[in-house]
Order: C-alpha cells, then sequence, then structure tokens
C-alpha cells in the first residue's frame, strides 16, 4: 500500500497539501484492512511524504512538485517503457516527465475514447482488449498513432516518453530494428524500458485502479497469469525497472535510469 500511493505522490496523481482519504475510506478503496493502511501511513509519514495533522486527516507533503528541469538534449531520445498491465509503466513515465518536462505519450491516454467508440461501432464491448476483431483491426491502429506522435515530437528535437504494453513489439526483434533505425536516421536515440511487478504487487493495482478494460483479467486471474511470461526480458539492450513491492522505490529507479540517459549524451 505504502509503495503505491508513494507511486502516486511522485508521478503527481495526488498533489501536495491534498487531504487523503480517511483510514476506514482507504481500507474499503484498497479492500485491505484498517491495520495495513494504518501501517502504510506509518511508513509514509516516516518517508516525509505524508504528515499526519490529526488522527482524522492526513496530507500529503512533496513541496517540490513544481519543480521542473525542462532538459533539451543535443541528441532528443525515446524511452520506449513496455510492461504488463498493472506493472506501473505509466507511473514510471509520469516520474520521467515530471523531472524533465518530455511529454508523456501513453497509448491508452491518447486512443481509448477512440478505440471504444470503434469497437462498439464493429459490434464489440467497447472494453474488449482480447478478441480477434481488437487484435486484427484496432490493435495495429493504435500502435500506429502513438508512433507517428512519438517521430512528430523526435522532429521537433524533443525526446518523448512512450508508454505502452508493447508485448508484441518487445518481443519482435525486426521491429526493435525497424525503430532503431527510424530513430537513428532522425539522429535521436532509443532507450528500452522493461516494467517488471510481482504477481501480488500486480494484481493489487490492477483491482484498485478499477478499469473496465481490466474485468477479465480479474474474473480469471489465474487464467491471465497462465497467458503471460512474468520473466520476459526484451531481446534487445534495456533496462529493467522492477517496481515490486520488495524492491527500491520507483523515483529512485527513475533517477537512476534518467541519469543514465543524460551521462550517455554528453
Amino acid at each position: 500500500m505504502a509503495r503505491n500511493i508513494r507511486n502516486d505522490i511522485e508521478a503527481g496523481v495526488l498533489r501536495h497539501g491534498q487531504v487523503l482519504p480517511s483510514t476506514r475510506e482507504l481500507a474499503r478503496q484498497w479492500e485491505v484492512s484498517v491495520f495495513t493502511i494504518t501501517e502504510a501511513m506509518k511508513l509514509l509519514v516516516e518517508e516525509g511524504l505524508v504528515i499526519s495533522k490529526s488522527r482524522s486527516q492526513r496530507v500529503v507533503n512533496a513541496p517540490d512538485q513544481g519543480r521542473r528541469l525542462g532538459i533539451r538534449l543535443r541528441t532528443p531520445n525515446v524511452i520506449f517503457v513496455g510492461g504488463y498491465a498493472g506493472s506501473g509503466k505509466t507511473e514510471l513515465g509520469r516520474i520521467i516527465a515530471r523531472s524533465t518536462g518530455w511529454p508523456l505519450l501513453d497509448k491508452d491516454t491518447l486512443t481509448r475514447p477512440v478505440v471504444e467508440a470503434a469497437l462498439e461501432v464493429l459490434g464489440c464491448s467497447p472494453h474488449d482488449r482480447e478478441s480477434e476483431t481488437y487484435l486484427t483491426k484496432i490493435r495495429p491502429r493504435e500502435y500506429e498513432a502513438l508512433a507517428a506522435a512519438a517521430r512528430e515530437n523526435v522532429e521537433c528535437g524533443t525526446s518523448v516518453i512512450v508508454t505502452a504494453p508493447f508485448i508484441r513489439e518487445l518481443n519482435d526483434p525486426a521491429w526493435i530494428d525497424r525503430v532503431k533505425a527510424t530513430y537513428s536516421s532522425l539522429e535521436s536515440k532509443t532507450t528500452f524500458v522493461w516494467v517488471y511487478c510481482d504477481e501480488e504487487t500486480m494484481h493489487t493495482y490492477i483491482r484498485h485502479r478499477g478499469a473496465a478494460r481490466d474485468a477479465a483479467k480479474l474474473a480469471d486471474w489465474e487464467g491471465y497469469l497462465a497467458g503471460i511470461r512474468a520473466d520476459f526480458r526484451p531481446p534487445v539492450d534495456h533496462v529493467l525497472i522492477d517496481n515490486s513491492a520488495s524492491s527500491s522505490p520507483l523515483q529512485i529507479q527513475a533517477d537512476q535510469l534518467l541519469k543514465e540517459i543524460l551521462e550517455g549524451n554528453e
């Protein structure tokens, strides 16, 4: 719980000065015990990310959220962030974007309304992400739009962060080679990032976000896990981010990733 709330603060989802819901309300939202929330809050208070003003009120303490570096690299860098649903790839992208001022292109944010409308026109559920219709008619267009938006930013000399599952793409050496060649021709660099998350942490996050597109996964969680490769790693040089509850905070890993990118651009 502490990790997920910390990630939301660092990603700017929870804002400085924002009053958090009560312990009982958080316990209801996360479907955990009051004791679990109390212990999580103790950790966040110790880290200085939350201030307890009274027994009934806790406030987010992140005064540096408004700080912007506005980093512009001599050689633009495209950061492709992939990972399974609930791994934390969007949160990682938001943290990097907030630190650098680089645009964040998240597939769901950019394409979901159009995808849902298109699926309904085709006679499918707007939340379908598993059918052959979605996989063959809709999904390729989503990634095409995402690629075009990323390229347009690079052509303007701007580094960009692109977040999407990229599961098929990062399994395909030919796709990886095409992407590297495309951005090399634009005198820019590519960084591939894979966000890993253990099954329990992933399940907690997916359940909490309550997205309709996740209903099928949650209805048959064991079946979903059987259909993915939890140990998957892209067949290309990449940065591995471990967003499991037992790993170091996502902000620390994001800072290290950004440090490596900046050092490689000197």
